[in-house]
């Protein structure tokens, strides 16, 4: 039986972006101060970005869109678990 999904936050992709979120977060916090404009900044964006794309996808209405939006993360979630 199939798990009825009403909004994009029932999605399993979207809940272990939201785990990525909190781990980046996590993270992040141990840098050194110098770094918070710099790479702190861009790894928390990117970061957040990967569910947010996923929401707006989802927003769009068909599976083809929701694709199209999430495509484009790969790289970029690839990276952050790489340095997680």
């Amino acid at each position: 039986m199939e798990k009825v999904i009403n909004s994009y936050r029932d999605l399993e992709v979207w809940k272990k972006a939201m785990e990525l979120v909190t781990d980046v977060y996590k993270v992040t916090q141990t840098f050194v101060k110098e770094e918070l404009y710099g790479l702190t900044s861009q790894l928390r964006r990117a970061a957040v970005s990967v569910p947010a794309n996923i929401a707006e996808g989802w927003g769009r209405g068909t599976n083809k869109q929701l694709g199209t939006q999430i495509d484009p993360l790969i790289p970029i979630g690839s990276s952050l678990f790489a340095i997680g």
